[in-house]
């Protein structure tokens, strides 16, 4: 059993003061049980907790260390703004502009881009301009993406993907629910629904290009084909949410893999280089609407602060001038074969799905596609498997509808750790699973 003793107190300490002692839901464990893991240090492919316990790091900080932790160059880059430029001026400064460059020449589709500071804040703003650019006023999201915790995203489907929406959070209004409607991922035919039901009156289509909040659920090809399409067609603004998977997945992002241009892109996470940036940016004539230069209001204090841009740029420069994707390809079908072999060993058939540095494990037989698949999962056997991971060495995210990431510094040692480790974790719940059935 590991020695959690530090942990445990710091927990304890946290809950007086911090609402469930955490200051993100799923940092709690609550899906898996027990008591969250209290970290003290990163460092490359692992995390240190505050017990002296050593992890292989799945999490990444949920996606943004694709570099490994506390990498030379962004360490280099941070410690020389702090020392020489400063943190915050509150006004421009050269290296926001070499930033929104960088992330234009990358992402093409972004011709022009606003900082902020979180991926939330950016799908938050992104919904407004393609509202006040449209003049309507309801959206279409999917069953399953999340795109942050704007009311407008926090809309369950009630009943049925097709019915009005519901909140999902006290706090929500209902009027805020109403302009949101739930579609089915990789469905096509439920958007053109919702779109024939609300004629000239949805400004956007938000989504997920590879749904990673519901696990790893990549769209098809023809399907995000078919949402351009429409929304070319029905005048819609069509926003890919890369938060996740903008960096991750390719340079160019999952549009550069899918070949599919969305009018608006949120991005997050890698931008920042592991501190809290985020970026949303599309058309022109879009982003031309923006305040100063428009009428759509939207401002941040902190937004494009030099300490953030800087470690956003030196990962992003990093990236672009080493291109580590074929390698960080190599090393997930390495796991990912060697995950699937432990599953034949075990004639286990649970649904494995990958995308680049993407990874989940489903506890389902059912091919996951969508947010009703996903949910089939069951969610005991996950939490069984997390802890027999941890106890293993491996920190996976303590919730199934999340995403493994791995970065360049996991190299074949930690690879084949884990591969090992995620062989003896199913074995053992599984035959204690079928000692008490």
């Amino acid at each position: 059993m590991l020695n959690q003793t530090k942990s445990r107190a710091l927990f304890e300490r946290a809950k007086q003061v911090i609402p469930g002692g955490v200051n993100s839901p799923v940092r709690a464990f609550k899906s898996v049980g027990g008591t969250p893991v209290f970290m003290q240090k990163g460092d490359g492919a692992y995390l240190i907790d505050a017990d002296g316990n050593r992890y292989i790091d799945y999490i990444g900080s949920w996606g943004p260390f694709i570099l490994g932790h506390n990498h030379p160059a962004v360490v280099e880059a941070i410690e020389h703004t702090l020392h020489h430029i400063g943190t915050s001026f509150g006004a421009p400064t050269e290296l926001e502009v070499e930033f929104a460059e960088l992330i234009s020449s990358l992402m093409p589709s972004m011709q022009m881009v606003r900082l902020v500071s979180s991926g939330t804040e950016a799908t938050m703003s992104a919904i407004r301009v393609a509202r006040g650019f449209t003049g309507r006023e309801k959206i279409i999201k999917f069953e399953g993406c999340y795109h942050g915790h704007g009311d407008s995203f926090l809309i369950k489907a009630g009943s049925g993907a097709l019915t009005l929406g519901a909140p999902d959070s006290p706090g929500v209004t209902k009027g805020t629910a109403q302009d949101t409607l739930n579609a089915t991922f990789n469905d096509i035919e439920s958007v053109r629904k919702l779109v024939r039901e609300n004629p000239d009156q949805i400004a956007a289509i938000i989504i997920e290009p590879i749904g990673g909040n519901m696990g790893v659920v990549p769209a098809r090809q023809d399907f995000l084909q078919d949402l351009r399409d429409l929304c070319t067609t029905e005048n819609i603004v069509l926003i890919f949410d890369e938060v996740m998977t903008g960096f991750r997945v390719a340079l160019g992002g999952a549009q550069s893999l899918y070949g599919v241009t969305p009018d608006m892109t949120t991005i997050g996470k890698i931008l920042g280089g592991g501190l809290p940036v985020g970026a949303y940016g599309g058309r022109k004539d879009i982003m031309s609407r923006v305040a100063p230069a428009g009428d759509i209001y939207q401002a941040g204090t902190l937004s494009g602060n030099p300490l953030a841009v800087s470690a956003g740029l030196a990962t992003l420069k990093f990236l672009r001038d080493h291109n580590p994707y074929p390698d960080l390809e190599a090393k997930g079908k390495m796991l990912e074969e060697g995950f699937r072999e432990n599953l034949n060993k075990l004639d286990l058939n649970l649904c494995l799905k990958r995308v680049g540095s993407m990874m989940c494990l489903f506890m389902t037989e059912q091919d996951v596609v969508d947010f009703k698949t996903a949910t089939s999962s069951d969610t005991k056997k996950y939490a069984a498997y997390f802890h027999a991971m941890l106890e293993r060495g491996i920190y996976l995210a303590p919730a199934q509808y999340e995403a493994m990431f791995f970065s360049i510094k996991h190299g074949d040692a930690e690879l084949e750790k884990t591969i090992q480790a995620n062989y003896d974790a199913l074995q053992a719940i599984y035959q204690r699973a079928a000692l008490t059935s």
